[in-house]
């Protein structure tokens, strides 16, 4: 059963011991060790090294023979080569008991996830083992055994506040036992449900994986195009993976897998793995024959001219040459109610849109300069046949048909002045030739009376090819409903769940709007509202086919990944022996994680922890959730503990703001530890600095040139190459810096290591303050699952996952 060709340090704690007292003697212990394993040069231990194993005695805990072992470890002796060399010492007592350890070794396959629950409801913890027969099990909370928790499984129902923690299981055969990691148990308050709104739209916190539709077997003619639909609920969103003859399909990541000329190599049987964060399931296995068929031989001109091509093969023919969106979600308002729901939608925006292959920038609370150049910058990724998508969750208003998007440093009473006007951002989109323009707006439509005569935008081409989704109908506001956990909005807790749709995009948002009218506690006060001019069946889901200029796609490519670097992952030496690891993992394009963690530890420091301080001017962080024990705490929303090494502990650090950095980014790794036998705290601090992260490069808060490009589709690479946007350092060409990595903004960690002020418009005018109505009358039940709006603009959310809203309030107006 055990894996021989694995390193000497995958040896439990306990099987080490054991065999370095086996071998810490004179006879034939750990010297004899050491000169047979130079029959691999690798190993050889020099003088200095032997030195160290002999003054391993003189601590009361040391032993020249774990020490030699690590050293092995450290340069990847292997269990075998180990049982080789004791064999021929001819200590045929460790031999027996190296081979008796690995051959029961065991290791754990399903790990104990983190779960939220309301209080009176059941949570599962699992954690399963393979190895040798007769393995035990015993749950832990903290560092108190769970009485009756013996099992793999443990259930904890009804769920009380005295469960909540942190869980760890032990898995022991014998003397052998190995720990699971860490699962944190937390409760959420429950707000109760409206009348007649359905559980399926607002999912708890953690809830399975279901599948509401299964693929079905087909019979398919060669040539003809083959679609296969899996669609499932979730929460976290599912992802999926096609499975063909029990092989993964690269290409078969989202619901729908589309084959658009099928031979006899793609027959047999066909299934899709549903899995989020913390459930899988699997779809039926559905068999799918080829029969043949002379449709592939057949032209266009053989096919009656009245029939109507099918919906694949209209789909087959258009194509994107790339896909970008830019996401901006504004919350934290300086002179207007603060919003709950932006952080989450623009983060489940962002994860939907990067399966469906589009490059996203997604950025949280911008003020009014780093929104324009924001834009500009997202401008820079558009030519001639790119997708578009922007998509805004904030406060915002319409006059006269106009849409204004209002940052986050807006005054009380603004103008369109003070705000980022949308049809503006439609013209400069229509002059880079874009195939698709989509645009959607999760905000409030409601008339700004302090605005007098509104802008009127230029003359807009006739392109045909333009979506505009709007949260709420003109002259009404859109909603989010507050409760002690953050979640989605009442838009995207629909759109989420069609925007994987292969269908056309207005086909799309229709289905979100009748999802939405079907809603009871919006019904009659939110409604979806789509105005398009498109006139192809153009989708989200169309493929990306590259253009004919390479140098577009590779500028295009460049300006992209300049606004998701992340610094490497770093491991810092002080000078007590301690080793500290630095990790750095992006949330949103400007919001950055860092994660500390003792790597290393001498066995004479009893205790230590490293603390990250000082950090550069300008980042928006609260110190107070700085350096915490899990995200949660830190003030992020997503759930990466689970993929980060469990078996240290860690601190997380949350970076927000990055867009305002004026410099690099700089701070001190604050190490404390404490000896052994001495009471008094040692300090040691090491200053880091790690360049401009993520978006910082892009220098959001200088000024851009409103028309930087002209309106030819074609990129000019010079000056592309010399625009504002690149930060000093970067050419045309893209260094592959041993120092950066391309980070994703969202849940990714890289483990690859490396770096305000706002100019803000203002114009006098009226207080912009919209009357506010109560109606409790919208609600029967009780408690009332209430929605609010913003001032001035709210904007569409429900409640869905992970966030915290403050308490429910009845509706109030814009």
């Amino acid at each position: 059963m055990g894996d021989w060709n694995l390193s000497i340090g995958t040896l439990s704690e306990g099987a080490q011991s054991r065999l370095a007292d086996m071998l810490d003697n004179a006879k034939c212990g750990w010297r004899q060790l050491a000169n047979v394993v130079t029959e691999e040069p690798r190993f050889r231990c020099s003088e200095n090294e032997m030195t160290s194993c002999s003054l391993q005695v003189l601590s009361p805990t040391g032993s020249p023979s774990r020490y030699l072992l690590e050293r092995l470890s450290e340069r990847s002796c292997t269990l075998a080569f180990l049982l080789h060399c004791l064999k021929k010492m001819e200590h045929h007592e460790a031999a027996q008991y190296l081979t008796a350890n690995v051959m029961e070794r065991f290791q754990i396959t399903v790990q104990p996830q983190a779960q939220h629950a309301t209080e009176g409801g059941r949570v599962v913890l699992v954690c399963k083992a393979i190895g040798p027969a007769a393995m035990g099990y015993q749950w832990f909370r903290g560092k108190e055994e769970v009485l009756g928790g013996s099992g793999p499984e443990l259930v904890l129902c009804p769920l009380t506040p005295t469960h909540q923690g942190h869980y760890i299981c032990r898995v022991n055969h014998g003397e052998n036992f190995i720990f699971s990691q860490w699962a944190h148990v937390r409760i959420v308050r429950s707000a109760g449900s409206s009348t007649g709104v359905s559980s399926s739209f607002f999912p708890p916190s953690v809830s399975g994986v279901r599948i509401v539709r299964q693929p079905r077997p087909q019979v398919v003619a060669e040539g003809d195009s083959l679609c296969l639909d899996c669609f499932a609920e979730a929460n976290p969103p599912p992802q999926y993976q096609w499975y063909h003859n029990k092989q993964s399909m690269p290409t078969g990541k989202i619901s729908t897998l589309r084959i658009l000329c099928v031979t006899t190599a793609d027959r047999g049987m066909y299934s899709c793995r549903v899995f989020n964060l913390y459930h899988e399931v699997w779809s039926d296995q559905v068999h799918v024959k080829i029969d043949p068929g002379s449709s592939i031989d057949a032209s266009w001109d053989e096919i009656d001219a009245a029939a109507t091509p099918s919906p694949a093969r209209q789909i087959s023919k258009l194509y994107a040459t790339d896909k970008v969106a830019l996401l901006m979600g504004n919350m934290n308002y300086l002179h207007h109610r603060p919003l709950r729901a932006p952080m989450a939608d623009v983060h489940e925006m962002t994860n939907l849109l990067r399966q469906l292959d589009f490059k996203v920038v997604s950025l949280l609370d911008l003020n009014w300069q780093e929104m324009h150049s924001a834009v500009t910058e997202f401008l820079l990724l558009l030519d001639r046949g790119v997708y578009g998508l922007l998509y805004f969750a904030g406060h915002g208003y319409e006059n006269y048909g106009n849409s204004f998007m209002v940052p986050i440093d807006a005054p009380a009473s603004y103008t369109s002045e003070n705000c980022l006007w949308v049809q503006d951002v439609l013209q400069r989109m229509q002059e880079r030739e874009t195939s698709l323009n989509v645009f959607l707006l999760d905000m409030c439509r409601k008339r700004n009376l302090n605005d007098g005569v509104p802008p009127q935008p230029g003359q807009l081409k006739v392109t045909a090819n333009i979506v505009f989704g709007y949260a709420t109908c003109v002259d009404a506001e859109a909603f989010e409903v507050n409760k002690d956990d953050l979640s989605n909005g009442i838009f995207i807790n629909f759109l989420k769940q069609r925007v994987m749709e292969d269908e056309k995009v207005t086909v799309m948002l229709d289905r979100v709007a009748e999802d939405m009218g079907r809603c009871e506690i919006t019904r009659g006060r939110q409604a979806l509202e789509l105005r398009s001019n498109l006139s192809e069946r153009r989708a989200l889901t169309d493929r990306i086919q590259s253009s004919g200029c390479p140098e577009t796609t590779s500028a295009r490519n460049l300006q992209w990944a300049i606004a998701h670097v992340l610094p490497k992952s770093r491991n810092l030496q002080f000078d007590c022996g301690v080793t500290v690891q630095l990790g750095f993992a992006a949330e949103f394009s400007n919001i950055m994680i860092i994660y500390t963690r003792i790597l290393e530890n001498p066995k004479d420091i009893a205790s230590c922890s490293a603390h990250l301080t000082d950090f550069t001017e300008g980042l928006d962080m609260d110190l107070k959730m700085s350096n915490q024990e899990n995200l949660l705490d830190a003030g992020s929303l997503l759930p990466m503990e689970i993929l980060l090494p469990a078996e240290l502990p860690g601190l997380y650090t949350r970076l927000k703001g990055l867009q305002r950095l004026t410099k690099e980014l700089t701070f001190t790794v604050c190490l404390q530890y404490k000896y052994t036998n001495l009471d008094e705290e040692v300090h040691e601090r090491q200053t880091v600095t790690v360049g401009k992260p993520l978006v910082s490069k892009l220098n959001l808060h200088e000024p851009r040139l409103p028309r930087s490009y002209s309106a030819s589709s074609s990129f000019d690479l010079h000056s592309f190459s010399h625009s504002s946007s690149f930060p000093e350092g970067f050419g045309p060409s893209f260094p592959a810096s041993e120092t950066s990595s391309i980070g994703s903004a969202s849940t990714t960690w890289s483990y690859y290591s490396q770096p305000g002020l706002s100019a803000t418009p203002s114009s006098p005018g009226k207080l912009n303050l919209p009357v506010e109505d109560d109606s409790p009358e919208l609600f029967d039940s009780d408690p009332p699952q209430p929605l609010t709006t913003s001032k001035s603009l709210p904007h569409g959310q429900v409640e869905d996952l992970t966030y915290r809203f403050s308490n429910m309030h009845n509706f109030h107006s814009c």
